[in-house]
């Protein structure tokens, strides 16, 4: 197994490295990788209703979709992500617990009584550490993974939607659970030595396995990947399932009954019920992306002056 240790924390590059190798080669991997704040959605999800709009916008956070399936995680410097980027036979190509045991081995050595519960999840007392998702590619598997080790958990919880009960959709939910930093179980290490000791670990786990990096010429295309994909409005919102989103909305003090149709990301259909002028922003957005600097723009035209943040009431 080829073992990548990745220097880049740019999360849209680091996703896309997964799917530049899962599809171009043919060996095995393991990636590591730390990535700045963002929110990584699930293939199959609604990026407004897994990410709390307001707070991603507020703190430039981006919202990526991933292509294996799942729920929205949050990855920051304290969270190291692991891939396995295997050669798989058909009929045994998912297997959550045959990825994670390796993983749960490797906490063992560290004192760390991990356990493979639920469906995808690695928990300790249980509380959540791990989330893990999959993705097949002929005759190849991705499975790939997040382990909590000093994460900002009031970044993770702020950043994530609690209520999205107003969200109508057949998309892929996520199953929020209590969460721990892996640094509370093991005191006197750093993020550091515990991603060196991770990719050591694996390093000497099999017969053969060694130290790979990117050459120049797939850092270009995996560059070029993030950008003709992974940052871009197309795959991150509009890929997703529609949606219906329904809320009871304060506007000037006025109660405004509100109903917004997605598709493709684009709003289908909005009606408010309430007064005039909102009744006539809803006609300005039918037609237009589901972002909130679209919903901006049409508040500056028909309300001047007024409070910008009232867009996030639209997510």
């Amino acid at each position: 197994m080829l073992c990548l240790n990745l220097t880049s924390t740019d999360p849209f590059f680091n996703i896309a490295v997964d799917e530049y190798l899962l599809k171009n080669r043919k060996e095995d991997f393991l990636v590591i990788s730390v990535n700045t704040p963002s929110v990584i959605i699930g293939k199959h999800q609604v990026a407004h209703r897994e990410a709390d709009t307001f707070f991603a916008e507020e703190n430039n956070i981006p919202v990526i979709r991933r292509i294996s399936g799942g729920g929205a995680v949050f990855h920051d410097e304290g969270n190291l992500n692991f891939s396995f980027i295997l050669q798989s036979r058909y009929g045994s190509q998912v297997d959550f617990r045959k990825y994670t045991l390796p993983v749960i081995e490797f906490l063992s050595t560290l004192g760390v009584n991990a356990k493979f519960e639920g469906k995808n999840d690695l928990k300790i007392e249980g509380l959540k550490i791990s989330g893990n998702a999959e993705h097949v590619y002929r005759q190849r598997v991705l499975h790939h993974g997040t382990l909590l080790f000093d994460s900002r958990l009031d970044m993770l919880r702020n950043s994530l939607r609690k209520d999205t009960s107003h969200y109508s959709t057949r998309a892929v939910s996520s199953n929020p659970s209590s969460v721990i930093n892996l640094k509370e179980k093991i005191p006197g290490m750093n993020m550091t030595e515990f991603t060196s000791s991770m990719f050591q670990f694996f390093l000497d786990k099999g017969d053969g396995n060694s130290v790979t990096r990117l050459t120049p010429t797939e850092e270009s295309e995996i560059k070029s990947l993030a950008e003709s994909k992974y940052k871009t409005w197309e795959w991150n919102y509009a890929y997703g399932p529609e949606y219906q989103l329904n809320k009871v909305i304060d506007f000037n003090g006025i109660k405004h009954k509100f109903s917004l149709q997605v598709k493709d990301g684009v709003i289908k259909e909005c009606i408010i019920e309430g007064s005039e002028i909102m009744a006539e922003i809803a006609e300005k957005l039918t037609g237009c992306r589901h972002i909130p600097k679209v919903v901006q723009k049409v508040f500056e035209e028909i309300k001047p002056g007024s409070d910008l943040t009232e867009k996030y009431k639209f997510f």
